[in-house]
């Protein structure tokens, strides 16, 4: 199946290089290869996690004047909210990896280098 598409894909790129009514209709000024690198952006950042958490312990310090020990209820379930939190986003992540999620552009990267691309036209 995967070969039909290829070869579909193929002829349809040397019907747009083929020259209609004596001008070709597709110049492609570079050859027609993938790169063997991925560019190196960042991944997106999640969303905030424990905000309201962190606004009601600053809160309590304010009205404390920064004294921990008369905001420790506090204190505790924000540091409970942010484990809570961390434990969400390794699990998530190692499903990803798991379930085939998008690569980091890195191991992109050394995956293409490790098999390199045949630099010749189609």
């Amino acid at each position: 199946m995967a070969a039909q598409g290829g070869i579909l894909f193929q002829e349809k790129v040397s019907r747009l290089l083929s020259g209609h009514n004596g001008k070709p209709v597709l110049k492609p000024n570079r050859t027609l290869a993938l790169r063997d690198a991925v560019a190196n952006r960042k991944l997106k950042k999640g969303e905030a996690t424990c905000i309201t958490e962190m606004s009601v312990l600053m809160a309590c310090w304010k009205q404390n004047n920064f004294v921990d020990g008369l905001c420790s209820n506090e204190m505790n379930s924000f540091y409970s909210c942010v484990e809570k939190a961390q434990a969400a986003m390794k699990s998530k992540s190692d499903q990803t990896s798991l379930q085939g999620g998008r690569l980091h552009p890195k191991q992109a990267t050394t995956l293409l280098k490790r098999y390199p691309n045949l630099r010749t036209e189609i």
